[in-house]
């Protein structure tokens, strides 16, 4: 197919094709002759995957350019891949946490028994987050880091299940970078969601309460 064609069926621009393949993104086309290049449907795949990451994730083109890098590298093991795209999608605080705050998070995970690195992007993002409870005298809201984690445990659990097994290693490498990119983005919405639904619960109940004590 031509570039124009291939524009269509993949919803992406000419344009950004051209600077897609420019960045290193997407493979060229194959010359088929002057001023022509063909394009097949792995070229389709690849910009839709790409789009996924920058538009559904809000992954930055470097970022996205790591993500892909991980994807492509038969060499990489998909614990890295993981990796990779965990620190591409990691919003990293705007200061480093200081090191009492991050021993805070490692000493939590070592009691909680998981076995982490201490350069997990997730470390320091809590680590922030415990500080800024701190600075706002609200150090009482640190013990949503068990329930949390109980949460947090289930999710990467199901995770790790929808990543398949049995498949060409390249598609494990797309299912884990498009689950932990976007999966972000699914989790904090559906955190929305479910808090609008049990506050709704919790006035109701409250409301009614007085009713049920009168009757």
């Amino acid at each position: 197919m031509r570039i124009s064609e291939l524009s269509r069926t993949s919803g992406v621009s000419v344009a950004s094709i051209k600077y897609y393949t420019r960045e290193g993104l997407i493979a060229a086309g194959e010359r088929v002759g002057y001023n022509q290049t063909r394009y097949d449907d792995s070229h389709v795949a690849r910009l839709k995957l790409i789009r996924a990451l920058i538009t559904g994730g809000g992954l930055s083109i470097a970022a996205t350019q790591n993500v892909l890098a991980a994807v492509d590298d038969d060499q990489l093991e998909l614990g890295d891949v993981f990796a990779v795209a965990q620190r591409a999608s990691s919003l990293a605080p705007e200061t480093q946490p200081s090191p009492s705050a991050t021993e805070r998070v490692l000493s939590f995970v070592r009691d909680h028994g998981w076995d982490v690195g201490a350069s997990n992007p997730g470390i320091a993002m809590v680590a922030s987050a415990l500080e800024s409870f701190d600075e706002v005298s609200r150090t009482d809201l640190i013990e949503i880091l068990t329930p949390y984690a109980g949460a947090a445990d289930r999710i990467a659990e199901s995770d790790l299940d929808n990543v398949p097994v049995d498949e060409a290693r390249e598609r494990s490498a797309e299912t884990i970078v498009v689950g932990t990119v976007l999966g972000d983005t699914i989790l904090a919405g559906l955190r929305r969601i479910a808090q609008e639904h049990h506050s709704k619960l919790r006035i109701a109940a409250a409301t009614s309460a007085p009713d049920h004590e009168h009757a």
